[in-house]
Order: structure tokens, then C-alpha cells, then sequence
């Protein structure tokens, strides 16, 4: 996929890859990444977000998935020698 982020060089995804990856590219546009279309190789289109469309994080997502040991904040072995 040609999908550039701020950072890069912004390069075009022509139409054809376009279709089979849209929601995709839809995903990346509202991250903020920039998304350029092109047909026959000539940039066409830029895909964007509308403003109030951000992708909102899911808190709780991990509930019950991660697990923290009893010991967990218990001196390590390996730093005796600093204690």
C-alpha cells in the first residue's frame, strides 16, 4: 500500500488498489495520515477526515487480559549489587 504518513513522502495508491482497500485507507486517513488517489498514474483525489470523525479510543478494551504478579514491584535478583 502507498499510504504516507506526515513524516514521508506523500505517494499516490491508484484507483484499482484503492477499491480493494478502502476501508483501509479510510482508517489511515483518519489517523491523519495523508491519502492521495491516483488514475492513470496522475494524482487525483486526496482522501481526508472530516473534523469530529476521529477514530475515539475504547477504554477497556484489555479488561481482564492483563494480569499483574504479586511481586510485581518486588526487588529483582539482578540489582542486588545496587541495593
Amino acid at each position: 500500500m502507498m499510504v504516507m504518513s506526515r513524516s514521508d513522502e506523500m505517494k499516490p495508491i491508484n484507483v484499482a488498489d484503492a477499491k480493494a482497500r478502502l476501508p483501509e485507507l479510510i482508517d489511515a486517513a483518519l489517523r491523519g495520515d495523508e491519502v492521495i488517489i491516483a488514475r492513470r498514474g496522475i494524482p487525483a483525489v486526496r482522501l481526508t477526515a472530516i473534523d469530529g470523525a476521529k477514530i475515539k479510543p475504547r477504554f477497556g478494551l484489555l479488561s481482564g487480559k492483563i494480569v499483574l504478579r504479586d511481586d510485581f514491584d518486588a526487588p529483582l535478583d539482578a540489582f542486588e549489587s545496587y541495593r
